[in-house]
């Protein structure tokens, strides 16, 4: 019953994240630090709103993690949403998740974790979903494709980061303090290029922080309830979600050989995390052993 409760969060939570993908997609003529500040704004509303319901401290104890999170996360979220002015909205977020391979390069050279050997064959798969994504679309902006491939190089050292934080500080701590430095510097940044939203972009910048919020915590329940090897590849239901959005609403149109790389980035992201999870496992139940 668990496992079921698990997947359908999950499965909520990825269409509230390509929800709030679509409306960043829909902001093209508003710059990228002006929807970080809203997309900060709307998710400080509920950041304050359940630590101060809850009388948790909004200071932590590891100040200077906490900041160097934010900072870290801050610039990753903005590259992500500048590449969206130059690439279909579907290839973006595709890209994105090729975090988890940066995070296990900067896991080994800073917290000299182990990667499995197996785990390079499948990160080189991704890799190589990246060049025939490349290759065979001559349409994808070179520009953004560093932007984002940049943006996922700094999502994988949020994850570095947040293992170094541990379970020291409440999570919505963590959350806080990225939201509050990225609306911070979002609007200090947006100041000079700052475009007077008009009708519905109101309605679509104020559901950014709700989107990103609500995401954020199904994704979280879903995880505490269930293994991570049963949700953790449900997270790529938003490629499709968003995909559709990209195609249906945007007029997006993604050639074969596109497709083709999309599905090899996932499909060999998705196999590192089911394996890892099975290596894992066997390895701690060997210690327990011996």
């Amino acid at each position: 019953m668990q496992l079921k409760e698990s997947i359908k969060l999950m499965l909520l939570s990825t269409l509230a994240f390509a929800c709030m993908n679509g409306a960043v997609k829909y902001l093209d003529n508003i710059g990228a630090f002006q929807i970080v500040f809203f997309r900060s704004l709307g998710s400080l509303f509920f950041t304050f709103g359940y630590l101060l319901k809850n009388k948790i401290p909004l200071v932590g104890k590891n100040n200077k993690l906490l900041i160097l999170r934010g900072v870290v996360g801050l610039t990753s979220m903005a590259l992500f949403f500048m590449s969206t002015k130059y690439l279909p909205i579907g290839t973006a977020v595709s890209l994105r998740y090729l975090a988890p391979i940066f995070a296990a390069i900067f896991a080994v050279l800073i917290l000299k974790e182990k990667v499995f050997p197996l785990q390079w064959v499948f990160f080189i798969l991704a890799f190589l979903g990246v060049v025939i994504l490349k290759g065979f679309d001559s349409n994808l902006d070179t520009f953004g494709l560093m932007l984002i491939l940049i943006s996922a190089v700094f999502s994988g050292l949020v994850y570095i980061i947040i293992s170094k934080i541990g379970k020291s500080e409440h999570p919505v701590v963590v959350v806080n303090y990225f939201m509050i430095i990225s609306a911070i510097v979002g609007g200090v940044v947006s100041i000079n290029s700052w475009v007077t939203p008009v009708g519905m972009q109101w309605v679509f910048l104020a559901s950014l922080g709700v989107f990103g919020y609500f995401g954020q915590l199904l994704m979280t329940k879903a995880f505490q309830n269930a293994q991570t090897n049963q949700v953790a590849p449900i997270k790529y239901v938003e490629v499709i979600f968003t995909l559709i959005l990209g195609v249906t609403i945007f007029g997006e149109s993604y050639p074969f050989w596109s497709l083709f790389g999309i599905l090899l980035i996932i499909v060999s992201l998705i196999a590192n995390i089911i394996y890892k999870d099975k290596k894992t496992k066997k390895l701690a139940l060997k210690d327990s052993k011996s």
